[in-house]
């Protein structure tokens, strides 16, 4: 959903009202209305002015701690589920980096980490928009929810194509030009693989073949079952009463990255079958026709058509950021025993819930920018919504639990021998790494907005990249301090 364009319109998440403007300004005119009938009443009958509005801030306080208690409730099972997803994307990535195919062509490992990186943005991307468009009412109309669900999953066809040949580009230029980077990927989010058997085949043409083919068809065919569950999972919860922007974001991108590895494993095993022939040729022809026609279908949908052509800059950018803190990975993960298994949790649940946080100020921005620019307006995300401040709070407190709870998951699988006081320095270190995610997603948004770009496309890439490299550093600077003063961490074999 694309932002007014007003050069006029200026709206401060600092200073942003739970109502809009103008409708705020109704409210104060009735206020004073009320105020002169209150002060007859007061004159007359003493004290019921002043039960009245005892009674009006009761009834608003309790509309706020529902709207409070509202988001502990949707976003405190997801976040888990979504960390827990992570963790066990990391263990389908150690799996199948055996597989023939991937012991054949080093870049199919190589490929996981940037498509995965990609592929996650996109989704995420499509289920703020989605968010926003349902928490505005958009997806009320049956006839104009299908145009936005049609229009964003064609979308999500051509955006994928595009991601999936450059994801194949990217890691088959690092694994030629960069000795190893094929056999030792770096993945900030996930645990990283035992380096795949030696005797892969050296990398030529064929290989690229296989290698963007194999990326293409799993990117297209994860946008087709995933773009279509984020869809549904939009609708259900506007039906249902729920939000989706405290529930679509972290689904989203813990199950892309699930089910694109997973496609991926599958196609590059059957794909591999053709390596030599025409078939990889056929399946990228097949994948260009098919994301052409989609792009056709965009371009004549009123509501998408500006996404075709805006947002590549973000998912670029965040790729740059994200190979940075790919790098510190490479540095440290052998160097620190349970390294890798922390690194889902400080990568995802900064991640994940910083992504709800931008998803929720960018649906406000949008609502009260509607509002603005239509007097008669109203806000269908409700009138006593908390203020950005207070969901800050309370999505801190929301995720230092689910920290905690992944630490004592490690600890009762028998994943991670640790002592209690590095868990709790690690967790502390974690706190840390959430209130970054929440501040950096507070101000990325206002400032994407206010300098006239939808947070919706902008933001998450960019926070979700600056989330992976900071959770790294943290990580690092954690392990660093626990050595200092003569912790003992060790990763336990899973059986």
């Amino acid at each position: 959903m694309s932002r007014p364009s007003s050069p006029s319109l200026h709206i401060e998440l600092a200073h942003l009202d739970t109502t809009p403007d103008s409708h705020h300004d109704s409210h104060n005119d009735d206020y004073d209305s009320d105020n002169d009938e209150d002060d007859g009443e007061h004159a007359l009958l003493g004290g019921s002015s002043q039960s009245r509005w005892h009674q009006k801030a009761q009834s608003t306080a309790i509309k706020f701690v529902g709207q409070t208690f509202r988001i502990i409730i949707e976003t405190s099972p997801i976040l888990l589920f979504s960390t827990i997803g992570s963790l066990s994307t990391g263990e389908l990535f150690d799996h199948i980096s055996h597989w023939k195919a991937m012991a054949s062509v080093n870049e199919l490992i190589a490929i996981v980490p940037v498509i995965l990186n990609l592929k996650g943005n996109i989704e995420m991307n499509l289920s703020a928009r989605l968010g926003t468009a349902s928490n505005m009412g958009d997806l009320d109309t049956p006839s104009v929810r299908n145009n936005i669900i049609l229009g964003n999953l064609a979308l999500l066809q051509v955006q994928a194509a595009v991601v999936s040949f450059i994801a194949a580009s990217v890691s088959f230029f690092l694994s030629t030009i960069v000795p190893g980077a094929g056999e030792n990927p770096s993945e900030p989010l996930r645990p990283r693989p035992t380096p795949a058997p030696v005797g892969a085949s050296k990398s030529g043409f064929n290989e690229f073949m296989v290698v963007a083919s194999t990326s293409m068809s799993a990117a297209c065919l994860s946008a087709i079952v995933l773009g279509s569950f984020v869809c549904f999972l939009v609708v259900l919860c506007r039906k249902f009463g729920l939000d989706p922007d405290n529930i679509a974001p972290p689904i989203a991108s813990c199950l892309g990255d699930l089910i694109t590895l997973s496609l991926l494993a599958v196609m590059s095993t059957l794909i591999i079958l053709g390596i030599g022939t025409p078939t990889p040729f056929v399946v990228i022809a097949i994948i260009i026709l098919f994301a052409t026609a989609c792009a056709s279908i965009v371009r004549k949908n009123e509501r998408v058509r500006p996404l075709l052509k805006d947002g590549w800059t973000p998912l670029l950018g965040a790729m740059v950021i994200s190979s940075a803190s790919g790098i510190v990975l490479d540095l440290f993960v052998t160097r620190y025993d349970g390294y890798a298994l922390l690194a889902v949790a400080f990568g995802g649940i900064p991640g994940g819930t910083g992504s709800i946080f931008v998803s929720r100020l960018s649906t406000a921005l949008h609502a009260m920018a509607s509002a603005i620019g239509n007097p008669a307006g109203t806000i269908t995300w409700g009138s006593h919504e908390p203020t950005p401040r207070v969901v800050f709070i309370v999505l801190l407190l929301v995720a230092a639990p689910v920290g905690l709870i992944y630490f004592i998951v490690l600890r009762l699988f028998s994943w991670l021998a640790a002592p209690f006081a590095f868990s709790m320095l690690a967790l502390f270190f974690l706190c840390i790494g959430i209130t970054i995610s929440l501040v950096v997603g507070f101000y990325l948004t206002n400032y994407l907005w206010a300098r006239g770009y939808d947070p919706d496309i902008y933001a998450l890439p960019i926070h979700s990249a600056i989330m992976d490299l900071s959770g790294q550093i943290l990580l690092v600077s954690c392990f660093e301090l626990a050595s200092a003063i003569g912790f003992h961490v060790q990763s336990l074999p899973k059986g």
